[in-house]
């Protein structure tokens, strides 16, 4: 991008102010929701006529209409006919500007001036689905720092959100690591950007021996990352990597929970996720993808046998984007059928890539390689996770600017499957998916809400609806437990404690978003 398209896309969003800071709000009387049908996240069966009392930022009481007293002056919302539940939790996502299309983040440069305003879009978006409670397990960590405070501060409205930072050992987002990028061949811009991601924690850590990683891994986290996601592996699913040695992996892991934080890998092999699970990790990020492989019997066991948790992307390969995927796969099918038949006619055979392209694009197994389809592949481990008992999680890769961190002003047409990855409704996709998989909407209900907090180690603060807990609230039109698509039939959003006006969610869209139109009637 030349300096003056830059330079003009700059100037267009200069025009856009941010929002004034939220005035103090004062003290609420109670709140109560009376008659409704109460999905508390635990996996019992709803309170049918239930009533729930909000007290302050926090549930006061839950339970059966006639057993529950509403307090004098308590402001009642009529539940009847409406179905309650926990806010959902999105246990993997992207606000920033973390990733650019093969790694190439120029595109960014227009908007990095408004790098804060861009998050606050994104988790808004979210919050505006029913989603109060995120995890950005890659971004950009002190933009989105000074984000989380305006919102625990109530300058902003916007979810709980929990931050990573950069993916430790790995590079930033054009980096060989990350995008296979060779430092030599990307631009000043980029290289700042990798550090402004990195803050220390990149490529060199693979270099370090224990004693030296264990300063780097506390320098890091002196940053004050809410938790750590480390790179078991390289980013890709072919080659992947190891990253680090068993050794290597146990000092970021103990020093992540002498901290008091949560430890959690990205291994897209079979081995490294082993290793990963071996150092004492308390979460996997997208298990269902081990390098195009059926994750192992005995991987699965030492899943369940250490309770560690499952962020799963399962709005990727299912619903739409599963129907987009069996579309292109039986392209490929017709196209394999007529290569093979000209190879058999020239005497010609594959080459290792060819074969290893044709597993991946077919869905097929191939004479000769190990590899399997790669979008089959994910769904079979999914379900085989989720039939084993794991604790599953919806983690969905979300991001403002959709598969491939393209910012849509410079796109003349909305990418195609790109829905499924937009914030907050690609968490629905997710939810729904989970049923799809084999799940009932009940369990799918308790992995989105429940499981979320169980991820962050907080189940104690949010994640049901019990007395004591976060009085972050869900209201729907319809039975979710008839039919999971109801949770797209939002009622109402309830976020400690305060009724969230999710029709004025964006407060100051900045970037296109191709669910919702133009930003400010701009374009």
């Amino acid at each position: 991008m030349g300096s003056r398209s830059v330079f003009a896309a700059a100037c267009f969003l200069s025009s856009f102010s941010l929002p004034a800071a939220a005035a103090a709000q004062e003290a609420s009387p109670p709140l109560a929701i009376v008659g409704g049908t109460i999905i508390d996240g635990r996996g019992g069966a709803p309170i049918v006529d239930g009533t729930i009392v909000i007290e302050g930022d926090r549930i006061a009481a839950v339970g059966p209409s006639a057993d529950v007293a509403v307090p004098a002056g308590a402001e009642v919302i009529d539940g009847s006919g409406k179905f309650v539940t926990p806010g959902f939790v999105d246990t993997n996502v992207h606000m920033s500007l973390a990733f650019g299309r093969g790694g190439r983040v120029e595109e960014h440069a227009a908007y990095w001036a408004h790098h804060e305003a861009l998050i606050l879009q994104g988790l808004q978006l979210h919050l505006k689905h029913g989603v109060t409670t995120v995890r950005d397990s890659y971004g950009v960590l002190r933009p989105m720092q000074r984000v989380k405070k305006k919102i625990d501060s109530g300058e902003e409205i916007g979810p709980r959100t929990y931050l990573a930072g950069n993916i430790v050992g790995w590079g930033g987002p054009a980096s060989e690591t990350f995008a296979g990028l060779p430092e030599s061949e990307i631009s000043f811009f980029a290289e700042q950007m990798n550090d402004e991601v990195t803050l220390g924690s990149g490529e060199e850590m693979m270099h370090m021996t224990p004693d030296e990683l264990h300063v780097a891994i506390n320098a890091y986290l002196d940053y004050g990352p809410d938790f750590i996601k480390y790179g078991g592996t390289h980013h890709f699913n072919y080659p992947a990597g190891i990253s680090f040695s068993p050794r290597a992996q146990r000092v970021i892991v103990e020093e992540t929970h002498k901290r008091g934080l949560v430890a959690e890998t990205h291994a897209t092999s079979l081995e490294g996720l082993r290793l990963s699970i071996l150092a004492g990790i308390d979460l996997i990020q997208h298990p269902d993808n081990v390098g195009n492989r059926t994750i192992t019997d005995e991987l699965v066991d030492m899943i369940v046998e250490r309770d560690i948790v499952c962020s799963m992307l399962i709005n990727q390969f299912t619903g739409p984007s599963w129907q987009f995927h069996v579309r292109n796969m039986e392209r490929a099918r017709e196209d394999l059928a007529a290569a093979q038949s000209r190879e058999r006619q020239r005497r010609i055979p594959p080459t290792t890539a060819e074969i290893r392209r044709r597993v991946q694009d077919t869905g097929l197994p191939q004479p000769g390689s190990v590899m399997e389809g790669r979008w089959t592949t994910k769904r079979t481990n999914a379900k085989k996770l989720i039939e084993a008992g794991c604790i599953v999680t919806v983690g969905t890769d979300n991001t403002l600017f959709g598969r491939g961190g393209v910012a849509a002003d410079f796109l003349r047409e909305e990418p195609e499957n790109m829905e499924h990855q937009l914030p907050g409704l690609g968490t629905i996709f997710a939810i729904e998916g989970l049923v799809e998989l084999g799940m009932t909407p009940l369990e799918a209900i308790t992995a989105a809400t429940k499981n979320g907090a169980i991820a962050s180690k907080a189940l104690d603060e949010y994640g049901t609806l019990e007395a004591g807990k976060a009085a972050d609230i869900v209201v729907l039109d319809a039975d979710p437990l008839a039919d999971i698509a109801n949770i797209r039939q939002l009622s109402m959003v309830i976020k400690g404690g305060h009724v969230v006006d999710i029709d004025a969610l964006p407060t100051n869209p900045i970037a296109l978003d191709w669910a919702a139109g133009p930003p400010n009637g701009s374009r």
